[in-house]
């Protein structure tokens, strides 16, 4: 298996999630502004109903940018075959086997024969205060953000299956993100990088989940909104996070 060149070993990164039913051409071509300056470090790519834009997003990105792109996806129709990575995604918090395991089979023996490179990620979707797509689409429930140590178990569990990162996801637009407690406990019981996403609206938000112990904080909806606020959080990543104690870079 292929290393896991997009991620940094020790170092925090920030994630940027496309989801191509919502990427349209200005759009994308204000968000490759910030990646072309180097603002984050990645792109996901992928979303609860998407099925037939992929890739083109994909080819668009990899024409435009040398940053690296990696699959998010949320279903098997949504793998294409020259993105950088993919996330192979286990919903471990859920109990719908073709989410565990199933819809993986279908797909092995083609991401095998990739270029890609393959994250093992067990992925957990934690309660906000309404139902989320990836919720409803995989009809499995979440776990409750008052139980940190049943995620942390979780995630425990999918680190000792041999899965080499956890998603802590409370869903696309959730209104609650992870809360910091949650991933705080996951992170004292886990050595596999955690990537935080959902619900995180404000710089605040990201600097929290990392100092709880995030590797990768993925931010979607709010720059769907507006992308102009890339630069808001990419900001407060190099000055709180990157660079905390103000040395030149």
């Amino acid at each position: 298996m292929k290393a896991h060149s997009f991620l940094k070993n020790g170092q925090k990164q920030l994630a940027v999630l496309i989801d191509p039913d919502k990427a349209k051409p200005d759009f994308l071509n204000q968000i490759l502004t910030f990646a072309n300056k180097k603002m984050f470090d990645f792109f996901l790519v992928g979303g609860s109903l998407t099925q037939f834009s992929t890739q083109t997003v994909v080819d668009y990105l990899k024409i435009n940018t040398d940053l690296p792109v990696v699959l998010f996806p949320g279903d098997i129709e949504q793998v294409v075959f020259n993105a950088d990575a993919i996330l192979f995604l286990s919903l471990v918090s859920g109990r719908n086997p073709e989410y565990l395991i199933g819809k993986h089979v279908l797909v092995a023996k083609k991401l095998k024969n990739s270029n890609m490179q393959i994250l093992p990620t067990g992925y957990i979707l934690i309660s906000s205060n309404q139902p989320t797509a990836v919720q409803y689409i995989t009809q499995t429930q979440p776990i409750p953000r008052t139980k940190p140590d049943l995620v942390a178990a979780t995630a425990l569990a999918a680190q000792l299956l041999g899965m080499k990162a956890v998603y802590l996801e409370a869903g696309s637009n959730a209104d609650q993100a992870v809360p910091p407690e949650i991933i705080s406990t996951v992170r004292k019981e886990i050595e596999i990088p955690i990537f935080v996403g959902g619900g995180i609206k404000s710089p605040k938000q990201m600097i929290d989940s990392y100092n709880a112990g995030a590797d990768v904080v993925v931010i979607g909806s709010v720059v769907e909104k507006n992308p102009q606020k890339i630069a808001e959080f990419a900001n407060a990543f190099r000055k709180k996070v990157k660079n905390p104690n103000n040395e030149k870079l």
